[in-house]
């Protein structure tokens, strides 16, 4: 019972709360998780460190849970983790098994989710007191390796690299702190801007601008189509459910739940490869490949279990070494920003407390996810007509109250909100990869100081190649991961030599 000690009633209702309302942001199509923890961050700094997490992690579990309704009622992803779920949620809808495939959807994601929590409650304290033992080297290099795994598994690899450097060069922007290894001098800023970025950009405002304001402008470019709506959703009267449907599914939810739960652990890779790539591991090993694509709940089983396990294992980098799983996680390092607490090895051994509830958020979560998402099922699928005419100008206000007030009413905070929205919107119009450049942000300036600090130290940068096992084992991660990405993208050019 030590996991609940001290955790007020209040404390499960913020889960319910943010469960039910990343529910609703997940099944509304262009609304993601990232974004809805993203709005609601400024919220939680009233709330205290236990609380806020309680509320964003309630959100994260339900965003990501929530996309499944639009992915398998009209074809259309909530979320990018749930592109996999259209490929048999759809067919199934269309064959009259719309409710059937909702649940099987909902009881896969439930055990992806309870799957990587155990993963997460179990592995992330002991990879913490292993970090414990890295110096400043090692920490550079495990930063360097995320960057380059970031890099490595982006659509391009170039691509990702140069967003992953431009992330760590924005978050340069400031002044050269002494306790970087600087000079207080000013850096990458016009005198006239001073007195505004002499401590750089501020994370929060950048984190929203980035993941809400952009999608809100690039949802708002598409417009509403006529007609869109409850037209053309329909549950179906088909076959009913019945958990006989996963008789024989239980190799298939494991393997799946696992897969989610290892791409969670590599740095900014998200829910979208998650799903695929159980999706296809599921066709490869069934024994009736062929029906994946017209329908099977098979296909809604690998994909949902994959990308609900991404849930726990994008958190076991994050509180164990410092660095976010995904974009969503990312976002939860605002939260700890917020109360003046840095996330890394130490985290779990000093604030045990707060570990605790999270483990309890985030199994409340995903209980009240599965309560309210099985038994309201028919509601639920009415949140897909909700006009975005009407949710926009609410989450422009959100983001906007949220910028300003988040360090104490700063107007250039509204700016940088602004900026970076702007940024977020063409950068994904010329293919800038927003997930690497805002770990490189946020990463930045720790790689900074462990570099710098390990030259002062040593003053050789040799030192990075022959202080310990460990720094030989990261370069050669380093070197797989770019190896097998250049790999790839020879094969790929190979297949498709007009592109």
């Amino acid at each position: 019972m030590d996991l609940i000690s001290g955790l007020t009633p209040f404390f499960f209702v913020l889960v319910t709360l943010g469960t039910v309302v990343g529910i609703i942001f997940g099944a509304i199509p262009g609304m993601t998780a990232t974004m809805a923890v993203a709005v609601c961050l400024p919220l939680t700094y009233s709330l205290g460190l236990e609380q806020g997490l309680a509320l964003l992690l309630g959100l994260y579990v339900g965003g990501i849970s929530g996309g499944l309704v639009p992915a398998i009622l009209l074809n259309i992803p909530g979320t990018p983790s749930s592109i996999a779920t259209t490929f048999d949620g759809y067919p199934m809808t269309l064959n009259g098994e719309g409710e059937r495939a909702l649940k099987v959807g909902i009881f896969s994601s439930v055990f992806g989710g309870l799957f990587s929590l155990i993963i997460l409650y179990f592995f992330a304290p002991t990879l913490a007191s292993f970090a414990i033992q890295f110096s400043y080297i090692e920490k550079f290099l495990i930063i360097l390796f995320a960057l380059t795994v970031i890099a490595a598994l982006s659509n391009s690899l170039l691509m990702g690299l140069f967003s992953g450097v431009l992330g760590i060069l924005i978050s340069l922007i400031g002044s050269y702190d002494i306790s970087r290894g600087g000079n207080g001098e000013l850096r990458l800023v016009l005198p006239i801007l001073q007195p505004y970025l002499e401590d750089g950009f501020s994370l929060l405002p950048v984190l929203i601008g980035v993941f809400a304001l952009s999608t809100v402008l690039l949802e708002a470019e598409q417009g509403m189509k006529d007609g869109e709506g409850l037209s053309g959703v329909k549950l179906g009267s088909g076959k009913p459910f019945h958990f006989s449907v996963f008789r024989g599914q239980l190799v298939n939810l494991i393997r799946s739940s696992t897969i989610g739960t290892f791409v969670g652990l590599l740095p900014g890779v998200g829910g979208s490869a998650a799903s695929i790539l159980s999706y296809s591991q599921a066709k490869t090993f069934s024994r009736s490949s062929a029906e994946f694509g017209k329908g099977t709940p098979a296909g809604v089983v690998a994909s949902e279990s994959a990308n609900n396990g991404l849930t726990g294992g994008a958190l076991i980098p994050l509180l164990s070494l410092g660095i976010p799983g995904d974009s969503t996680t990312a976002i939860l390092i605002g939260a700890f920003t917020l109360q003046g607490i840095q996330v890394g090895p130490l985290f779990i051994g000093e604030h045990l407390q707060t570990w605790n509830s999270m483990i309890v958020a985030a199994l409340f979560a995903n209980l009240v996810m599965f309560a309210v998402m099985f038994l309201a099922i028919r509601h639920l699928a009415k949140i897909v007509t909700v006009p975005k005419y009407i949710l926009f100008p609410i989450i422009l206000m959100m983001c906007v109250v949220g910028a300003y007030t988040i360090n104490y009413g700063v107007m250039f905070d509204v700016w940088t909100l602004l900026i970076f929205g702007l940024f977020g919107y063409f950068a994904q119009k010329v293919g800038i990869e927003l997930a690497p450049f805002i770990i490189g942000f946020i990463l930045g300036p720790s790689a900074e100081i462990y570099f710098m600090k390990s030259l002062e130290s040593f003053g050789t940068l040799s030192i990075f190649f022959t202080k310990s096992w460990i720094a030989i084992l990261l370069w050669i991660l380093i070197a797989l991961s770019l190896t097998f990405s250049i790999t790839m993208s020879l094969i790929s050019r190979k297949r498709h030599p007009l592109e």
